[in-house]
C-alpha cells in the first residue's frame, strides 16, 4: 500500500483553474519564487552569507529575463558590475574563506576573471548561445567558491531525540536509472540532513533498486519506494521495526529547521522554503494522509507544470519536504509511467557526508 503526499494541492490548483471563485489561503500566497532552475535554487539554499559572491551570482542569474528580451544593455551592465566585483572585491572574498582553502580560491576567481572578460565581450556581439554557455561555467565557479566557504561544522542543530536516525551533513549527487534512461540528482542533507540521511542510507544500501513506479499522477508526481510485500516503509534490522523521519521543512526566517510542523500549522501562509517544489525533478519525501512524520522510503518526484503547480503557490511547499533536484535528464520524468521502475540508485559522492546516528 502507497503512502500519499497531501493530494489537496492538487484538487485546490485546479479548483481555482475552474472556478470564478478564488479560496482566502490561495489569494494571500506569494507570485511564486522566481527561482526554477534546479542549480540557482540550490546556490541560494547553501548557509552561507558572503555579500559579494551572493551580488556576483545574483546579477548574472537575473540577466535571463534580460537575454529573453534582447535587453543587451541591461546584460551588458550586469557583466559589467560582475568584472568589477571580481576585480575590486576580491580581497573581501578571500578573507571570508577559511584559511585551508584559500589558494582554491585563489585559482578560482583568476579563472572566473577570465571568464566575465570573455563574457563582457560576448555581450557586445550579442551572441545569446554563446553568452549562456560561458555564464554557465562562471556560475559553475562560484559554486564552487561558495562551497569553500563552508566549514567542517555542520550549521543547523538537529534535535536530540532523533539522535538514531542517520543524517547526510552535506550533499551528495546520485544516478537514478529507470527503465526509461538516467537521471542525475543533488541531494541537500544542509536543509533536509535526515530526509536526505535516509535517502542516501537506502540508495547505498540497494533498497531502492528494482522498486517499481507505484504511483503516478500526471502534471504532478511519481512516487516510489514502496517495498515488496506488505511493509510500506524500511524495517529497520536492529529493532524489527519500521524506520521513521519526521517532517522536515527549512524556513529561509528560522535559525533552524522545522521538525513536524507544516507551514500551515505554524501559519507561515505566504513563506516559501529554502528547498521549494519549483522545477521539474524536485525529490519529496511522502508520508501518510494521517501522520506527518511516518515518511519511511518512499519518496516522489515532482512533476513541474508552471500552469497546474506555479513556484510558490503549489500548497506542497511547506507541506511536505524538499530534499534534492534533478539536475540531468529530468526529461525522461515525463515518460515515466506505473508501467516503470527503478533499476538502480547509484551514489557517485558524498557518501562521506553520511552519519548513520548522531
Amino acid at each position: 500500500m502507497a503512502k500519499k503526499i497531501c493530494i489537496l494541492a492538487l484538487i485546490t490548483i485546479l479548483f481555482s483553474l475552474s472556478s470564478p471563485w478564488i479560496e482566502p489561503a490561495i489569494a494571500g500566497l506569494p507570485n511564486g519564487n522566481r527561482l526554477k532552475d534546479p542549480y540557482a535554487i540550490l546556490r541560494n539554499s547553501l548557509p552561507i552569507d558572503q555579500k559579494e559572491l551572493r551580488e556576483l551570482q545574483n546579477k548574472l542569474e537575473d540577466t535571463s529575463d534580460d537575454l529573453r528580451g534582447s535587453r543587451w544593455s541591461a546584460v551588458s551592465k550586469a557583466t559589467s558590475r560582475s568584472q568589477f566585483l571580481v576585480s575590486n572585491r576580491k580581497n573581501q572574498i578571500l578573507d571570508s574563506i577559511p584559511e585551508e582553502n584559500k589558494e582554491k580560491a585563489v585559482n578560482l576567481l583568476s579563472n572566473l576573471k577570465e571568464d566575465l572578460d570573455q563574457l563582457g565581450q560576448i555581450a557586445n556581439e550579442k551572441n545569446k548561445v554563446m553568452f549562456l554557455d560561458v555564464r554557465r561555467k562562471s556560475l559553475k565557479k562560484i559554486d564552487d567558491l561558495e562551497s569553500l566557504l563552508i566549514t567542517n561544522k555542520f550549521p543547523y542543530t538537529i534535535p536530540n531525540e532523533y539522535d538514531n536516525l542517520p543524517r547526510l551533513l552535506g550533499r551528495a549527487n546520485v544516478e537514478i536509472k529507470t527503465t526509461k534512461g538516467k537521471m542525475n540528482a543533488i541531494i541537500d542533507g544542509y536543509n533536509a540532513p535526515l530526509t536526505a540521511g535516509a535517502f542516501i542510507d537506502l540508495s547505498l544500501k540497494g533498497f531502492y533498486d528494482g522498486l517499481p513506479i507505484n504511483r503516478a499522477e500526471e502534471f504532478f508526481i511519481l512516487q516510489t519506494g514502496d517495498p515488496k510485500g506488505e511493509e510500506i516503509g524500511y524495517i529497520d534490522p536492529d529493532s524489527n521495526n519500521m524506520r521513521t523521519v519526521p517532517l522536515e521543512i527549512r524556513s529561509p526566517n528560522s535559525e533552524d529547521t522545522l521538525y513536524g510542523q507544516t507551514f500551515e500549522d505554524l501559519g507561515l501562509y505566504t513563506e516559501t522554503p529554502v528547498l521549494p517544489f519549483a522545477t521539474l525533478g524536485t525529490l519529496g519525501w511522502a508520508h501518510s494522509d494521517s501522520d506527518l512524520n511516518d515518511g519511511s522510503s518512499q519518496f516522489f518526484f515532482f512533476l513541474y507544470e508552471a500552469e497546474l503547480n506555479p513556484a510558490g503557490r503549489n500548497l506542497i511547499d511547506g507541506r511536505n519536504a524538499a530534499f534534492g533536484y534533478v539536475i540531468e535528464g529530468s526529461e525522461i520524468l515525463n515518460k515515466l509511467s506505473v508501467d516503470d521502475k527503478i533499476i538502480a540508485i547509484k551514489v557517485l559522492n558524498g557518501s562521506e557526508n553520511l552519519k548513520l546516528k548522531a
